[in-house]
């Protein structure tokens, strides 16, 4: 893989309990939903489990594979190949989130993590649909 090896480590406040933060990263609908600079595939299941694997265009360009590695309580960490060589780890609890990201890529993936962040705050400030 071409690139610089990265790293980054991020935690925000959210307006969001446990339950909420969980089902964001391991259900896909919302997962697209708050995640919108990045492209998902049709076919993903309902709920995200460990060895689940499928493409994202990073900015709708960019593929990026994810493997789910990880999945307990509150952790999710996703194997990443191809735009990025590394993993994705998301940990949470009530009222907050954090990111931690390290891999090589020639993409700026801490201006990613940064953006992705932003957008699931922003995500989680919005009135929950029934």
């Amino acid at each position: 893989m071409l690139g610089t090896f990265q790293h980054s480590h991020l935690r925000i406040e959210v307006d969001a309990e446990c339950d909420r933060l969980k089902a964001c990263f391991t259900d896909p609908k919302l997962l697209k939903k708050w995640l919108t600079f990045q492209r998902f595939p049709a076919d993903l299941p309902e709920t995200l489990s460990v060895g689940n694997q499928f493409l994202s265009l990073a900015g709708g360009t960019v593929p990026v594979s994810h493997e789910v590695e990880l999945l307990e309580g509150n952790r999710i960490r996703f194997t990443l190949s191809q735009g990025i060589d590394g993993f994705h780890e998301w940990a949470w609890g009530d009222g907050w989130v954090q990111s931690r990201i390290e891999g090589v890529s020639w993409l700026p993936i801490n201006v990613g993590q940064s953006l992705s962040l932003l957008c699931l705050k922003h995500f989680l400030s919005q009135p929950i649909e029934a």
